[in-house]
């Protein structure tokens, strides 16, 4: 079988796997009539932690979050500081995808891990392309908690499989250390973090949702 062949053979396949599996890159993202959504808000937490007291000034939060992209979309974590008027200060971003610009690793990702990425991908913090997302507060103790789990995490997740280790998975294990239930990882991305909005914060959780990626 020739080399052309055989790409042209993978690509058919993972065609056939994408809309029900993980999270592409998104060289150029899609879903271009989502509106510019409006900020997200808070929604309540049941965090399995002691009561802690809300701060009222330099607050910090993670958000989970799913954008669109040109398969199926990617989920992953915003987590920052905002002001007094819950305006951010500043962001990060977590979030599990392979590490490469070629539509290759994404394509044999489906089949055998591949070498990943945990930080911010092309997208990422573009509002148009945001579907879904559902934003938490934190006092200080308990974003510090989160965050040093996020770098651990970061550090010991080294590869993408659609089907074992996804960007959906990736953000369950965050959800998980901070007490929340999470979803099956084979959801949308736009599924995924509705269904853990829902299964978290109630049907009436405070956040974004957009048109279907």
């Amino acid at each position: 079988m020739s080399g052309r062949l055989l790409f042209v053979t993978l690509l058919a396949l993972a065609a056939a796997v994408c809309p029900t599996l993980g999270e592409t890159r998104p060289g150029s993202a899609s879903g271009g009539g989502v509106a510019a959504p409006t900020a997200s808000a808070t929604a309540p937490r049941n965090v399995v932690t002691a009561a802690r007291n809300q701060q009222k000034v330099g607050r910090f939060f993670i958000e989970f979050r799913s954008r669109c992209a040109l398969s199926y979309g990617h989920t992953y974590v915003i987590f920052g500081r905002m002001g007094k008027t819950g305006n951010v200060i500043d962001r990060e971003v977590a979030g599990l995808h392979p590490a490469s610009n070629s539509a290759l690793p994404y394509i044999l990702g489906h089949y055998i891990p591949v070498p990943a990425e945990t930080g911010e991908s092309d997208g990422d913090l573009d509002d148009k392309y945001r579907s879904v997302s559902w934003r938490v507060t934190l006092n200080e103790q308990e974003y510090r908690e989160v965050v040093a789990y996020i770098r651990k995490l970061q550090a010991s997740t080294h590869f993408w499989q659609a089907t074992v280790s996804n960007c959906n998975a990736f953000v369950g294990k965050i959800a998980r250390s901070m007490g929340y239930k999470t979803p099956g990882i084979w959801l949308r991305p736009q599924q995924y973090v509705v269904k853990l909005r829902e299964m978290n914060g109630g049907p009436n959780a405070v956040g974004y949702t957009g048109p279907p990626g």
